[in-house]
C-alpha cells in the first residue's frame, strides 16, 4: 500500500494516532485546532483541512463555536456506499417527491404553517456557517411536507432528511457554501414560500425543481 504524502496527509495520520491513543471516548472533545496544529507541527489551515477530511469519512463530528468532537460510533470506510444512498440519488428522489408534494401544501397550509415556514426563512437569512444554514434548510423543506398534514408525505420527507445524515453528504454541502450561494438559496426558498401564500400550486411546483436543480447542479456537476 503506498503511504499517502503532504502535509495534509501527515496532519491527518497525527490525528488519526491521537485519537487512538489519546485516550478518547466516542463524543468527546478533541483538543483545539491550534493545539493539533502544534502538536502536529503545521498550520491551523492543514489540520482544519485534515479534520474536515476525518468528519467527510465519519471519523469526528464539528460544531461551529464548540469545537470537533469523536463520532458518537465511527463508520466504517467500506460499509458506506452500502450503508448510505449517494447524493446523487438523494437528489434523484428529492426531485421526484418534493415538487410534487407542493400541490398538497398549497392547498392544505394553514397560516401557522405559513409562519413558521418564515421563522425557517428568516433561520436561514441570519445563518452564516455552513451548518447553521443547513438546519435551517432542512427545518424549511421539512415544513412544506408538515403543512399537507398527510402523514405519509411527512414521513417520506423524513426519510430524505435522514438519508442526508451521513459524512459524504455534509462533506460536500460544506466545500460548496458561500455567502453568494447562501443569498441565491435564500432568494429560491422565498420564492416557493410566496408561491404558497399566494396558493398557486403551478408556481410553487415550478420554483421547487428550479431551487433543487441549482442545489443539484452545486453538488454534482449536473445540469440535466
Amino acid at each position: 500500500m503506498t503511504l499517502a504524502v503532504g502535509p495534509v496527509a501527515t496532519a491527518r495520520r497525527h490525528l488519526e494516532s491521537v485519537i487512538g491513543d489519546g485516550g478518547f471516548a466516542p463524543g468527546d472533545k478533541l483538543p483545539t485546532e491550534r493545539e493539533l496544529a502544534a502538536s502536529a507541527g503545521v498550520s491551523r489551515a492543514v489540520i482544519r483541512t485534515a479534520l474536515d477530511e476525518l468528519a467527510d469519512s465519519g471519523v469526528v463530528v464539528r460544531y461551529v463555536g464548540r469545537g470537533t468532537f469523536l463520532a458518537p460510533q465511527a463508520i466504517p470506510e467500506s460499509s458506506t456506499s452500502a450503508s448510505f444512498p449517494s447524493p446523487a440519488e438523494i437528489m434523484t428522489s428529492r426531485l421526484v417527491l418534493e415538487p410534487e408534494i407542493l400541490p398538497v401544501t398549497v392547498s392544505a397550509a394553514t397560516q401557522q404553517d405559513i409562519d413558521e415556514m418564515h421563522r425557517c426563512l428568516r433561520g436561514g437569512d441570519a445563518a452564516r456557517a455552513s451548518e447553521d444554514f443547513e438546519r435551517w434548510d432542512t427545518l424549511l423543506h421539512h415544513s412544506f411536507a408538515l403543512a399537507t398534514h398527510n402523514a405519509v408525505l411527512i414521513s417520506l420527507s423524513q426519510l430524505l432528511i435522514d438519508s442526508r445524515n451521513q459524512p459524504v453528504w455534509g462533506g460536500l454541502k460544506r466545500r460548496t457554501f458561500s455567502a453568494e450561494r447562501r443569498q441565491c438559496y435564500c432568494d429560491e426558498h422565498k420564492a416557493i414560500v410566496s408561491a404558497i401564500e399566494d396558493r398557486d400550486p403551478d408556481a410553487a411546483r415550478e420554483a421547487m425543481r428550479v431551487h433543487l436543480r441549482h442545489v443539484r447542479t452545486t453538488l454534482l456537476g449536473d445540469h440535466a
